[in-house]
């Protein structure tokens, strides 16, 4: 583990199941199945095409904030279009510095036009503290075979 580490390679650490929406589903339907997959965004596919992303803080302030009922309200009206996408070998840390310079909190991975997998800031954070606790395991077992009295 290392945040020189490729995207790819943390999508296939953290599993490969991409769950998608497509524009004209619902808010609501959007909703509930952040909810029941316990996540924070969808990517928006129009066929196998990446159109958008829709999250929670859309939700939040382009639903609940202006009155809009998310029954009635189509995911195209509110997702996310100007999608920031890194590829599956840019690194851990570059991809962290994209999503702080970005202010965003997801990432699809894309190779081509194929829609690999999204990392959120928060598997990019647990692979930093991973990778920093594995050196320091390393680092100890070192200077505690490496030592003797």
């Amino acid at each position: 583990m290392e945040i020189t580490t490729a995207a790819k390679t943390l999508l296939e650490h953290k599993g490969r199941d991409i769950w998608t929406i497509p524009p004209t589903a619902t808010v609501y339907q959007a909703i509930q199945m952040m909810s029941e997959r316990n996540i924070g965004a969808l990517p928006v596919l129009d066929g196998t095409k990446l159109v958008g992303i829709i999250s929670e803080r859309d939700y939040m302030s382009k639903v609940v904030l202006k009155g809009k009922s998310s029954k009635d309200t189509p995911v195209s009206d509110i997702m996310a279009r100007d999608l920031v996408t890194v590829g599956p070998d840019q690194t851990v840390s570059s991809c962290l510095e994209i999503i702080t310079e970005h202010r965003i909190r997801h990432l699809p991975v894309v190779d081509g036009d194929e829609l690999l997998g999204i990392v959120s800031i928060g598997d990019l954070v647990k692979w930093i503290i991973a990778t920093q606790r594995m050196t320091i395991e390393q680092l100890n077992a070192y200077i505690s075979g490496g030592y003797s009295a």
